[in-house]
């Protein structure tokens, strides 16, 4: 959903203009697990979580799922904010009206807002399911009007106008309101002023010359389905091969790349594919479905092909009805895989989750025990950070990239980090038989935990207790015991022993962080373990 002009403004001149990180590499320079996952803390931006209209503090903002979020030249962001027919803006913590009614003037019979089509000053205009933006050069909003099956244009001075389609459904090629479209879902703007549209219902990717004239660049689809007993309904295809000759299945995300390529988020064949305007050629980058029969991916009947979760190589790798793309400054392709609930990465032919898994939920926390509910975009922000639309959440969330604080240096001393800062010992954490060894009291007062000691069968027990939990530790034995109120105790293997060294007890921290609940990373080029609370507090 982001055009070419804003990934060169975001990878270069934006990020010079407001002090901004964008040349940030999101993979290259990420710290990462030791298996490889990128490290990033997941928070809530922007909206409450219910299913409102409402303007104000950002953490107390309602939207009614959001498809599509932009970012302006002065770092705010836009939001099409679908089912309020509206585009929020979300600034220095607040989030106002940016183009439609504030207040719903038009409602359904539950009470729901409609949309309708208006032009005319931003405040005055109406739209109907705005679902994707775009921002050309001058700082023209370009939005696509899905209900409205048409184009819109907000200039810089706040003035919304048509720029093809009518509000009538249909399959047209023309200039301006002669043309018609069917769910335009995303669109994206080449460095000449090119709009690229994905033309979801249509099946098909659609062009807008800088005059207003529409042509259609891929294939119309001709295969035919029943969708109930005596109705049949044309269907979407999969062909690669010349663009001309190229089928889709309702495409959904858009995003041009440096080449001024564009890759597509062809949602209903659950993959990724690539458009390369020099040679004419479309293929398939990411995504893969199982053949049902001899030469089809669609069951009978069905409208689509079968969705599924995997990482791993980009050609086997699968998604479940992928939707908003965004690239990034190392050439990479962020892909929110709204029915996997997840934000994916594609780079170097290889597909890796970001964050989020399978199962929905709301929380936010570090990597995969965060949750999402459908997100239907993802941006890359000049400071470095990934905007998500976590549309059936109603919130904006945004993905982090973890970082050591800056006092973390390879000095040759172990350290421990909890979060974002350093933890103080009053004696030097050391690496004992391969593992992170460090004073009980300074870590355990750190979250919280009491200690306190006690003798049993002629052993030495550490105990470190919190509300209803206590993790028991066995001076020179190895093994931990976990104690919590109305179960039975558990005793945890461990491969290294607590011992005393110049009166301090020293414990193996990941065993006892892992107990208590916490992500532990270890950063072995700078001898740092990393502790992070997993879920965080609302």
């Amino acid at each position: 959903m982001k055009p070419l002009q804003q990934i060169f403004v975001s990878s270069i001149i934006v990020a010079t203009l407001l002090g901004g990180s964008s040349a940030w590499a999101f993979n290259t320079d990420a710290l990462k697990s030791s298996e490889g996952q990128i490290l990033s803390d997941i928070s809530t931006l922007a909206g409450i979580g219910d299913f409102e209209n409402r303007d104000g503090d950002a953490m107390q903002a309602a939207f009614r799922s959001p498809s599509s979020v932009l970012q302006l030249a002065d770092g705010s962001l836009l939001i099409a904010d679908t089912r309020n027919h509206v585009i929020r803006k979300v600034k220095d913590g607040q989030v106002s009206t940016f183009a439609g009614p504030e207040i719903a003037v038009l409602k359904n019979a539950q009470g729901f807002p409609t949309g309708g089509l208006l032009d005319g000053k931003a405040s005055e205009a109406f739209f109907n399911e705005p679902t994707g933006l775009a921002l050309d050069a001058k700082g023209n909003v370009f939005v696509a009007d899905a209900g409205n099956h048409a184009i819109r244009k907000i200039d810089v001075n706040g003035i919304v106008t048509t720029v093809a389609g009518n509000g009538v459904p249909g399959n047209k090629d023309g200039k301006g309101s002669e043309a018609t479209f069917n769910h335009p879902s995303d669109i994206a703007i080449s460095a000449d002023g090119t709009l690229y549209v994905a033309d979801s219902l249509n099946h098909v990717i659609r062009k807008i010359a800088a005059d207003g004239r529409v042509t259609t660049l891929s294939a119309p689809v001709s295969r035919v389905i029943q969708v109930r007993p005596g109705e049949a309904s044309f269907a979407g295809e999969y062909h690669d091969g010349s663009l001309s000759t190229a089928t889709f299945n309702e495409p959904s995300g858009l995003a041009l790349d440096g080449k001024g390529n564009l890759y597509v988020s062809d949602t209903g064949n659950q993959r990724i594919r690539y458009v390369d305007f020099a040679s004419g050629n479309v293929s398939t980058v990411a995504g893969s479905t199982p053949t049902v029969g001899a030469s089809t991916i669609y069951g009978k009947n069905e409208l689509y092909a079968a969705g599924d979760y995997a990482d791993g190589e980009a050609l086997k790798a699968k998604f479940d009805f992928p939707k908003g793309l965004s690239v990034t400054s190392e050439g990479g392709l962020l892909i929110s895989d709204s029915l996997n609930h997840s934000v994916r990465y594609l780079l170097n032919g290889q597909v890796t989750t970001v964050t989020g898994t399978p199962q929905t939920g709301e929380a936010d926390g570090v990597e995969q025990s965060a949750a999402f509910y459908n997100p239907s975009d993802v941006l890359v922000t000049t400071q470095g950070n990934v905007v998500v639309a976590d549309a059936s959440n109603n919130k904006i969330r945004k993905i982090t990239p973890y970082q050591l604080p800056e006092i973390v240096s390879n000095d040759g001393q172990v350290k421990v980090v909890s979060g974002n800062k350093l933890i103080s010992f009053d004696a030097q954490p050391e690496i004992q038989d391969g593992r992170t060894m460090v004073p009980v009291r300074a870590i355990s007062e750190t979250f919280g935990y009491k200690v306190t000691y006690a003798e049993r069968a002629g052993k030495s027990i550490v105990q470190l207790s919190k509300g209803d939990l206590t993790v028991e530790l066995t001076i020179g034995e190895t093994g931990i015991t976990r104690k919590q109120t109305g179960l039975p105790d558990l005793k945890i293997d461990t491969d290294v022993a607590p011992y005393v060294k110049q009166d301090r007890t020293y414990v193996p921290i990941r065993f006892f962080a892992e107990q208590i609940g916490l992500d532990v990373q270890w950063q072995a080029a700078v001898q740092t373990a990393i502790l992070r609370v997993k879920t965080f507090a609302k």
